[in-house]
């Protein structure tokens, strides 16, 4: 499935969440499929941001979202479902809109949480989310420099 459907989902999920679990799943998923973008484009991508995306690749990786988190709670990785991103731009554009949009909900329900434990999974969502959006928004910069929009 292509990037901008699986991502287009995602924001949906997201939209959906009502607890402060159902946002760390979508912190989580949001990151797993950071993870899979940047590794693919480190490998199929274009030549100018093959290393930055593996940087996103492995800053996708690093939030595991803890026992919520499984494969098997969560009915599985969306991001396992990646087979192609057929518009970079596009894909990274929507990844960036999606990164942000987990923030703020992660900002919005950090307060809530009932626990000290799920307070620090939500600041450690927020932080990898971020890394996550940064490093999205260097493959952008370094895609438009390289072929800018003609306007």
């Amino acid at each position: 499935m292509d990037a901008v459907r699986i991502i287009a989902a995602s924001r949906r999920s997201l939209a959906d969440a009502t607890t402060v679990q159902d946002v760390i799943v979508e912190a989580w998923q949001a990151q797993a499929l950071a993870e899979a973008i940047g590794s693919h484009l480190a490998i199929l991508g274009p030549y100018e941001v093959r290393s930055r995306a593996r940087g996103l690749g492995d800053a996708g990786g690093r939030f595991s979202g803890g026992p919520l988190c499984t494969a098997s709670a969560t009915g599985g990785l969306r991001a396992a479902q990646l087979t192609e991103v057929s518009d970079v731009r596009a894909a990274l554009t929507s990844l960036c809109w999606l990164l942000r949009e987990v923030c703020e909900a992660l900002v919005g329900v950090v307060l809530l949480a009932d626990e000290e434990g799920m307070y620090w999974t939500c600041v450690e969502a927020m932080d990898t989310v971020d890394e996550s959006r940064d490093r999205v928004g260097g493959i952008l910069e370094k895609l438009e420099v390289r072929h800018p929009n003609p306007a």
